[in-house]
């Protein structure tokens, strides 16, 4: 689980008279945090008068779910049942719509609930939309895998591995299948001369080779943890005029690439990983919704200041004047209270 106010310090130093100042700055990353004030019982009640009566206050209930986190949403959900003897997600759903009705059940689910759900919905029926899957498996830590794993059970009555290697096929299916064991390296530890064997032998597999070895990316990207990662991408810079995504991007194609790019830019830069998807999601005619609204509620609690900080500097825009200018009504005003 991540923390409730995910930050980062920020530490700054001057010279004045001779000595050295400095100082530390606690810098939030999430747009979505606890309410210090929190009454589930309260919201509970609010909720309840924004919804009865012929038609709904949205704007009451845009207010009342993102003004607490995640957390607090749970609790307001069983106060609702318990002082009412109602089920809240059942009365939203009975009285919004459309793409605002699909981003507030999102912000209702735990986030244990909402990616499994996703990846549920990104396997069931005719095809499969690997890219939904490869975001949210490699961007996951252990713990939340394995919180995906019980909650794909519980909803679904299903097995989630089963489930990904009856709708994936070859290099992609062996890459989420090993997402899937929740075992990757989590620890801060670094070699350098390993970093400097791994950069070598990605060499050896993509640029400096006819053809591409797969499986030689796939086993330095799976078996790194991030801090390691990062020095095989410095590594690899000392020996070719390409960072590694864009290698990756050179040497592969389709669904696969994505994966891969998934699997570098999550453990080295998440934040424009999570930019990028949000920018893919509204460029050209029409927007992939639910790809905006996983972007933008998953990583709410998390980095969205720097996915915003991101999106920015790569993309000339404000993420909340793109979402603005994309999406409509009050599903536009949901989403951009909690871009914040």
């Amino acid at each position: 689980e991540t923390e409730p106010n995910p930050s980062i310090f920020q530490t700054s130093y001057c010279l004045k008279q001779g000595i050295i100042y400095c100082k530390t700055v606690k810098i939030i990353m999430a747009t979505i945090h606890a309410k210090e004030d929190f009454d589930a019982e309260a919201c509970a009640a609010e909720l309840r008068k924004a919804m009865k009566g012929f038609g709904s206050n949205e704007k009451k209930i845009i207010e009342v779910l993102t003004s607490i986190n995640n957390e607090q949403r749970q609790a307001v959900k069983l106060a609702f049942k318990t002082s009412l003897g109602r089920d809240l997600v059942s009365d939203l759903k009975s009285e919004l719509g459309g793409s605002f009705e699909d981003a507030v059940l999102a912000l209702m689910r735990t986030p244990a609930e909402y990616d499994a759900w996703s990846l549920r919905e990104a396997m069931k029926g005719a095809g499969t939309d690997e890219s939904d899957m490869s975001e949210i498996l490699a961007s996951r830590n252990n713990a939340q895998i394995e919180a995906i794993k019980e909650s794909y059970s519980k909803q679904f009555k299903r097995d989630l591995e089963a489930d990904v290697m009856s709708e994936c096929g070859g290099s992609l299916k062996r890459i989420f299948v090993s997402l899937v064991q929740g075992a990757r390296k989590e620890d801060d530890a670094t070699d350098d001369d390993k970093a400097e064997a791994d950069a070598q032998a990605l060499y050896k597999a993509g640029e400096k080779s006819w053809g591409t070895d797969e499986s030689e990316f796939n086993r330095v990207l799976m078996m790194n943890n991030a801090a390691q990662l990062r020095l095989i991408g410095e590594k690899y810079r000392a020996i070719s005029d390409y960072d590694i995504r864009r290698v990756i991007e050179k040497e592969m194609s389709g669904d696969l690439e994505f994966a891969m790019v998934a699997l570098w830019l999550c453990a080295v830069k998440p934040a424009e990983f999570f930019a990028d998807r949000a920018y893919r999601a509204m460029k050209g005619m029409g927007t992939a919704d639910k790809d905006l609204q996983r972007v933008i509620i998953s990583r709410s609690e998390i980095d969205l200041e720097e996915v915003k900080a991101v999106f920015q500097d790569k993309y000339g825009k404000k993420l909340s004047k793109m979402v603005a200018d994309d999406i409509n009504g009050d599903y536009k005003r949901l989403m951009l209270s909690v871009i914040g």
